[in-house]
């Protein structure tokens, strides 16, 4: 019998080490060390196959042709903008996101599309066939070169791709994959790194694009080691609040693409369908004369969004003012609550704020500044900000609103919308080329905004 072999692995890093510490020495997160045990014949079979040496795969870069199609479509607008214009032949792709956020449908909704011409593996190692095919029939996809394989056996699914040689390979989800030679649990960091592993060497040499979906853990990280992360070509993130029916898909991570792009999507009874213009969905529900709102423009990608910023400022019946933020950095919210009563006199110590940003956006560029310090003193002196006016800017710790990026994309897409005034940084007003149907006004600091408002 083999003898085994037990290690100790960090779940944030793969720091591995023979015995257990309550911290680990790496990354110096606490109770993250969990037990791996490995056969040290699995281990004696793997370095010995790796005596063979294979030089096959070295090609001089003037004989590699670049004449093939590179990407597939996968038919939904906001998912091949985010992956870079589509799908790169040969590359893995990492989706991850919350339980039940509808991984799991993109990857449907997509595999319907590439199944109209093209030959598709989808493997589940947590439904039965029955569930697929139920799945499958609420979001219309139905056609014979879909392929579902009920696996957990990373082995048995790499095989099966190299003797049917699919043209697109999906996999929900990679925590549920094991690889025999390896005595872990499903999950584990070791399993989940090797398996990831011949996954990737599988779809790099038969150059065949691999969707994984990934597990998140409690922090929104995906669950597993970093170094998954590291070897995949691209990592996404499906973001989104329960309670709303938008979702939001990011690229941390793109080898063939901009990490700055984002697809939006609402989720429906037919699955998820495109939002094309996010700025307008967002603000159909939008009240007006209302105080402690205002409406800022800020660049996901190349795309500008308008997003309403809502506050609520009240007095406090306890000691300690409250203070809550939904969507927004909320040490950014106390720097700029900070700079509100230090530089321009607005008391919030005693004052409870809430800060909101509908719809479940996450803003988290700096030219939200404005609006949400415009927003915090109408909701202060309970006068509302005129509703056609859009407020751009970075707040600097004496109240000075400094200049941000791409601002003609950002005022042509409020004069779209109908707005009719848009405040931004004085600095950015000599990078305007263009003429916009809507009244610009450029101010140096926040008390000249709130002057030309209040």
């Amino acid at each position: 019998m083999a003898k085994l072999k037990t290690t100790y692995i960090c779940s944030n890093c793969g720091y591995s080490s023979p015995k257990w510490y309550g911290q680990c020495p790496q990354c110096k997160e606490w109770n993250t060390l969990n037990e791996e045990i490995e056969s040290k014949s699995s281990i004696a079979a793997v370095s010995s196959s790796s005596k063979t040496h294979n030089f096959s795969s070295v090609t001089p870069v003037t004989d590699i042709t670049t004449d093939d199609e590179l990407r597939y479509k996968t038919g939904i607008g906001e998912f091949d903008r985010v992956l870079g214009g589509g799908l790169v032949k040969g590359s893995v792709v990492l989706l991850s996101g919350d339980p039940g956020i509808g991984k799991s449908t993109l990857l449907m909704q997509a595999c319907g599309t590439f199944a109209d011409d093209k030959s598709v593996l989808y493997v589940s190692g947590e439904e039965s066939a029955k569930q697929l095919k139920l799945r499958a029939e609420r979001l219309s996809v139905n056609s014979s070169k879909l392929s579902v394989m009920t696996e957990t056996d990373v082995e048995t699914v790499c095989e099966y791709i190299k003797l049917n040689k699919p043209e697109v390979v999906m996999i929900d989800s990679i925590q549920t994959m094991s690889h025999n030679d390896i005595q872990s649990s499903p999950g584990s960091v070791t399993q989940v790194r090797e398996c990831t592993n011949l996954l990737l060497r599988v779809g790099k040499a038969l150059d065949i694009p691999i969707i994984i979906v990934g597990h998140v853990n409690k922090d929104g990280a995906i669950a597993g080691p970093k170094v998954m992360e590291h070897i995949v070509d691209a990592v996404l993130y499906f973001e989104g609040e329960r309670n709303y029916a938008y979702r939001i898909l990011r690229a941390v991570k793109n080898r063939f693409g901009s990490t700055n792009e984002i697809g939006v999507f609402e989720m429906n009874d037919i699955g998820l369908s495109e939002v094309e213009n996010p700025s307008a969905a967002l603000l159909s529900e939008r009240n007006t004369n209302v105080s402690g709102n205002c409406i800022s423009c800020v660049m996901e990608g190349s795309r500008p969004i308008l997003a309403e910023v809502q506050s609520l400022v009240s007095t406090s019946g306890y000691g300690n003012a409250k203070r809550q933020s939904t969507g927004f950095d909320f040490n950014r919210l106390s720097l700029l609550l900070a700079v509100l009563e230090k530089r321009f006199g607005y008391r919030f110590s005693s004052m409870d704020t809430y800060l909101n940003i509908v719809g479940g956006l996450k803003l988290d560029e700096p030219a939200a500044d404005l609006a949400v310090a415009l927003a915090l003193v109408s909701g202060l002196i309970d006068k509302n900000v005129p509703d056609d006016i859009v407020a751009i800017g970075e707040i600097g710790l004496s109240g000075e609103v400094r200049s941000v990026s791409r601002i003609s994309a950002r005022i042509s897409e409020a004069a779209r919308l109908g707005f009719g005034r848009c405040i931004v940084p004085r600095s950015c007003l000599k990078q305007i080329k263009t003429k916009v149907d809507i009244e610009v006004i450029g101010v140096r600091n926040l008390h000249e905004a709130i002057a030309n408002i209040f």
